[in-house]
């Protein structure tokens, strides 16, 4: 029985990768307005209904603000990857870099519905990826970003390094 060996990290080409974390200043809103609201809950109570509203909603507030800042972009192994969502960039037909009042235009009133967002309103920057894919419904990509101009390039290095690319 053979094995085909597991690819290594040296072979894994990424050209752009980013984390959309959330600002510093959330960090401290987030938690201050958990703490306020464990406060209201706490004005009046005795016994364990005392300190159960800050064993609960401080590590709730916390545990909400690391999930929405977990998600990733990268352009790697002819791929978009945006969080859990993969595009081969060979369906890439052309990336966009949007500044905010572009990507206001484009998810505004005019917006298609079957476009795949994922949009961080404290990121400026996105980047729409128009896709060249006869199977599927999905006209284009919007992605936030905080560098779109360096996501678009790579975007467009990826694809025309691709082997299949329709050039």
């Amino acid at each position: 029985m053979s094995r085909s060996p597991a690819p290594t990290p040296a072979t894994t080409a990424t050209t752009y990768a980013e984390r959309l974390s959330l600002p510093w200043w959330l960090w401290l809103a987030g938690p201050a307005l958990g703490g306020f609201l464990a406060l209201e809950l706490w004005l009046g109570a005795g016994g364990l209904r005392a300190w159960l509203p800050f064993v609960v909603l401080l590590p709730a507030t916390v545990a909400a603000l690391w999930w929405l800042g977990r998600v990733r972009v990268a352009v790697a192994d002819g791929e978009l990857r945006v969080d859990d969502a993969r595009l081969p960039v060979r369906f890439v037909a052309d990336a966009v870099p949007l500044d905010a009042a572009g990507r206001r235009e484009v998810l505004g009133v005019g917006a298609d519905p079957l476009a795949f967002v994922v949009q961080r309103p404290w990121i400026a920057g996105a980047v729409q990826v128009v896709l060249d894919d006869p199977a599927d419904p999905t006209p284009f990509w919007v992605v936030s970003t905080r560098d779109p101009v360096r996501l678009a390039a790579a975007l467009h290095a990826a694809r025309d390094a691709s082997p299949s690319s329709p050039a």
